[in-house]
């Protein structure tokens, strides 16, 4: 019997295993091996994150999806890849080899080169983390202890969660933090249309966000943050959020695998490793050659059915398919409370009515892999 692991829950993983839990295969093990026992959708964390919605409204428990023959659950972190011999290792100790192997384990933080980061900022990934970081500065600003907080990061992950955290802690009463903004970019949300630009440059000065544009962070200590055009301008601030783009695993670079020069793993358009055709991967995890997109849950969906497809086709010896992403998908991002901007290419609608479409897009993503009873 052939054994397909999947290493990670991320997005494209769920919608594997709820396409092998609707029809397993017949002639093969499935396991899925990941640190905790759900995974966050992220196109619902800046809402978690602003209050809007309880935890357990943003998460997909793993193990009900893994409720079907020959499958289980192994809850760990993978701490190596071994494509050479066919197997990975959990937690640094416990071996399990496959015939097929499938990897979505997202990304981490782009920190790496600069001092201090790991250290003294909090990153919005791991997600958990994020959490556990987050209510531990929820409770620090409502002692005082807490009075000026810097996101880095201009693209969308920093505006959103500089905005969602802003507004839950405004609900908790907490209204006179000062919040700065810090990106080594020209512009906001560089990657957006300018209305959406425009927008959200509004919405910062409305709520009295200090922006600083091409302001490079060179170090990062307790208290401040050093930078700027000559790297030797300081801003104070007493929390440091990281929301700058995604990083490597690190586990990635002994893996054996073929890397690109950020060392995220290369795949073809079947999703399939460019180096070893029994290795596939997908989300913020991979870079697909000749299609490079943003490392966004969006396109990490829209990856599952593919996968599904490829990994059952891998095990039984069919014909795999081709994927090709789209060149433009629809965004919609928050401005913390219950209102959003929907955009895609050069046009953005924007409203209260925005954030409910949003809401009811992913309730019913979320609906999909409810525990079936």
């Amino acid at each position: 019997m052939k054994r397909l692991v999947l290493a990670g829950g991320g997005h494209a993983h769920v919608e594997v295993l709820r396409r092998l839990r609707a029809a397993p295969l017949e002639a093969a093990e499935v396991v899925l091996v990941s640190p905790h026992a759900d995974t966050a959708y992220s196109g619902m964390l800046p809402g978690l994150v602003a209050g809007l919605y309880e935890r357990h409204e943003t998460h997909i428990a793993l193990p009900p999806l893994v409720r079907f023959p020959r499958a289980r659950f192994v809850a760990g972190s993978v701490t190596a890849i071994d494509a050479r011999a066919n197997a990975i290792v959990v937690d640094g100790r416990d071996r399990i080899e496959y015939d097929v192997l499938s990897v979505d384990v997202g990304s981490t933080p782009a920190n790496a080169n600069v001092p201090g980061a790991a250290e003294h900022a909090v990153g919005v990934k791991p997600v958990d983390a994020l959490l556990v970081r987050f209510a531990a500065l929820v409770a620090a600003a409502k002692a005082r202890s807490l009075r000026r907080v810097a996101v880095v990061g201009g693209g969308a992950a920093g505006v959103e969660m500089l905005l969602a955290m802003q507004h839950r802690l405004a609900s908790d009463g907490v209204r006179d933090l000062a919040w700065t903004l810090v990106t080594d970019t020209p512009v906001l949300l560089p990657t957006h249309a300018p209305r959406v630009r425009r927008i959200f440059a509004d919405v910062l000065a409305a709520r009295r966000v200090d922006v600083r544009l091409a302001w490079r962070v060179s170090r990062v200590l307790r208290g401040r943050v050093e930078g700027g055009a000559t790297s030797r301008e300081a801003i104070e601030a007493d929390a440091v959020v990281w929301a700058t783009g995604a990083g490597a695993p690190a586990l990635l670079a002994t893996a054996g695998l073929a890397l690109d020069a950020a060392g995220f793993i290369t795949v073809g358009e079947t999703l399939q490793s460019t180096s070893h055709a029994n290795v596939f991967a997908a989300g913020d995890v991979a870079t697909m050659v000749g299609h490079p997109r943003p490392r966004s849950g969006v396109f990490a969906v829209r990856q599952g059915p593919p996968l599904a497809h490829n990994l059952r086709a891998a095990v039984t010896d069919e014909s795999l398919v081709r994927y090709i992403p789209q060149r433009r998908a629809l965004a919609i991002l928050t401005t913390g409370g219950r209102y959003a901007v929907a955009t895609r290419g050069d046009w953005a609608l924007a409203g209260g009515w925005v954030w409910r479409w949003k809401d009811w897009i992913d309730r019913r993503f979320m609906a999909r892999y409810a525990a079936p009873g």
